[in-house]
């Protein structure tokens, strides 16, 4: 025995010790992160080891980390999305319609508790809302379909102004807005004060219909927002457009126009 040990390197006193059960062996370091984390149980790791040495425990790090994750209590940090670089660009309002358009999402609930989304679709020259999707869920697909719809009754503009949603950057969208000839507008992350129009949209339509009744289904917030969408395209004044329906900045543009194409 003592030549089979030299041989591995093994000493007899360690051959002989019977080995302690893991449980037993860092009992103390269990007991310690379990009362921690029943106090604190949204700390990490690293957070849990200096508390642990604020304590007085000289456990190893290395020690404290394979209890750790034995216990399982490692959580799954949210990775952070890398985004390309995104260029900071005034907001200026097209002399005409059609040039630019603005659009975002909107959240709220039912009566039930259930969620649902909106999608908003407004012209930046006279602040005319072109369109709002309503639905529970709305992917990039569902954003070509609407696209698609407007293309049909009035095409389509030259650029649309839109902040990093995951339906904005999804590979459908983009390659349809792509063949369709429409440039996506990405504002920068955390900023969207640089897609102030439609978000001062999305303030009036939270303020004048969705926070003033309660919706049973989604059939009664479609049909309230159509009649919504009507009176506030044809019959609400704006401050922005000196008092005017976004209806009557339409007619007087496309005069001045055709006045400025016949004087050329």
């Amino acid at each position: 025995m003592r030549q089979s040990c030299h041989c591995i390197g093994l000493s007899r006193a360690a051959y002989y010790r019977t080995p302690a059960v893991a449980s037993e062996r860092d009992a103390g370091v269990i007991a310690a992160l379990n009362t921690l984390i029943e106090r604190h149980p949204r700390w990490g790791f690293w957070k849990c080891r200096k508390a642990l040495r604020r304590l007085g425990h000289k456990w190893n790090h290395k020690r404290i980390y394979r209890v750790y994750c034995e216990l399982r209590l490692n959580q799954k940090r949210r990775a952070k999305r890398r985004l390309p670089e995104r260029i900071k660009q005034p907001l200026l309002a097209p002399q005409q319609p059609n040039r630019v358009w603005s659009a975002d999402f909107m959240c709220d609930t039912l009566y039930s508790g259930s969620r649902f989304r909106t999608f908003n679709v407004i012209d930046d020259f006279n602040r005319e809302c072109l369109a709002v999707e309503i639905d529970t869920s709305i992917t990039g697909r569902r954003l070509i379909r609407v696209f698609e719809r407007l293309k049909s009754e009035r095409g389509l503009p030259e650029t649309l102004r839109v902040d990093n949603g995951p339906e904005f950057l999804s590979c459908d969208f983009v390659a349809w807005a792509e063949h369709a000839g429409m440039s996506i507008r990405y504002i920068e992350p955390g900023q969207p004060n640089q897609n102030a129009y439609v978000e001062r949209f999305n303030r009036t339509y939270r303020e004048e219909f969705l926070s003033l009744y309660l919706f049973r289904n989604l059939n009664e917030v479609r049909e309230g927002t159509h009649r919504w969408r009507i009176d506030y395209n044809e019959s609400r004044p704006h401050d922005a457009l000196g008092d005017k329906t976004p209806t009557e900045c339409l007619p007087n543009n496309a005069g001045n126009s055709a006045l400025e194409l016949s004087t050329k």
